[in-house]
């Protein structure tokens, strides 16, 4: 790793870290994985650290997700390369859920994928007039992870089934309905925020003193036409009424059924699945591994390269997904892909 790709220094009471790859959208590198948990660890028990605040360079982007170009690449050459970042970070994301101390993310920007992995888990969750959140993941043929599962089985109502299978985006404002986010901070307050901080404030008091109401989103008000949509148990009732309602003029469900027909079949059918399934899970680590079930037949599958292909390296963006319509992927292809792996199992240890 570059050095300067995670950023990791002390300031006063703080533990800083800073994600630093602009050009790349601060995308998550292997190696900066390895020196979060690193510095993580060290910090856990030194008594002059009273907090830890994770940030990113720009106001462009907190973390736009897993570097995915680095996971192709290596993925065509060695499978195992890919599961063993996958593994790592999921150990990542479940001590940042666990930590003993605060730990506060400043979401300012693009946060998708892995970017919520290390942000959403956190003690407090901050985003701003600059967040744009989601979990885009059946875009390329794969599923959330990250932990991805565990917030979208909880977000009220059946939204997390929708931001799940379709990739919406959200604002500040939806982030926080959702479950993803916790507080509104204009911008200009966070460099303040992280003095008081270091000075040490406690955490909520620092935040209390910044803190504003997030401008409206939608996901709130959408909440009856989103339960209606999705509650039905199976995914090609969810189509159905999609269709219905834009066929009605519903340009909400104009939208969302394209969003749903343009992802991957098998990764869109898997989301309803997973979600579900987290929903009977008690602990973020249960839903870990179910999503690396997935993630470790992913590099050896159709749909994530070639979703990477076609949207990242060639950009057509004509993916040829396998099945090639959610009529087409039968319960079984779904179950094959999120059972168990036996003593290859994901665990925290």
């Amino acid at each position: 790793m570059s050095g300067e790709d995670l950023l990791v220094w002390l300031e006063g009471r703080v533990g800083r870290l800073r994600l630093n790859r602009p050009e790349a959208l601060n995308a998550l590198t292997h190696e900066m994985t390895l020196a979060m948990e690193k510095a993580l660890i060290a910090w856990r028990t030194d008594s002059n650290i009273d907090a830890i605040v994770v940030c990113a360079t720009g106001d462009r982007a907190f973390c736009a997700g897993g570097d995915i170009q680095a996971l192709y690449k290596s993925g065509l050459k060695s499978p195992e390369s890919g599961r063993e970042f996958w593994r790592d970070e999921y150990r990542l994301n479940a001590m940042i859920a666990s930590y003993p101390k605060p730990y506060i993310a400043l979401m300012n920007g693009i946060t998708m994928g892995g970017g919520v992995g290390v942000s959403a888990h956190g003690s407090h969750r901050i985003v701003t007039e600059n967040t744009m959140l989601a979990m885009p993941e059946a875009s390329i043929g794969f599923i959330p992870d990250v932990g991805g599962t565990y917030l979208l089985s909880r977000s009220p109502g059946q939204s997390g089934l929708y931001l799940g299978m379709s990739g919406a985006r959200m604002n500040a404002a939806d982030a926080i309905f959702a479950g993803f986010a916790d507080t509104y901070v204009p911008s200009n307050a966070l460099p303040g925020l992280v003095v008081a901080l270091a000075d040490g404030t406690s955490p909520d008091e620092a935040i209390s003193l910044v803190e504003e109401t997030a401008p409206d989103g939608e996901l709130a008000a959408l909440q009856d036409k989103i339960n209606d949509v999705f509650a039905v148990p199976e995914i090609l009732g969810c189509v159905r009424r999609l269709d219905k309602l834009a066929a009605g003029g519903d340009e909400w469900a104009r939208k969302t059924f394209s969003m749903l027909r343009n992802n991957s079949p098998l990764s869109v059918a898997t989301t309803f699945t997973a979600v579900h399934k987290a929903r009977e899970l008690a602990t973020l680590e249960d839903c870990l591994a179910l999503e690396y079930n997935f993630a470790h037949r992913a590099l050896t599958g159709h749909e994530f390269l070639e979703g990477i292909r076609a949207l990242v390296i060639d950009k057509d963006k004509k993916p040829n997904w396998q099945p090639a319509t959610l009529e087409e992927v039968s319960p079984e292809m779904v179950e094959n892909v999120l059972a168990p792996l036996g003593e290859k199992t994901w665990n925290a240890a």
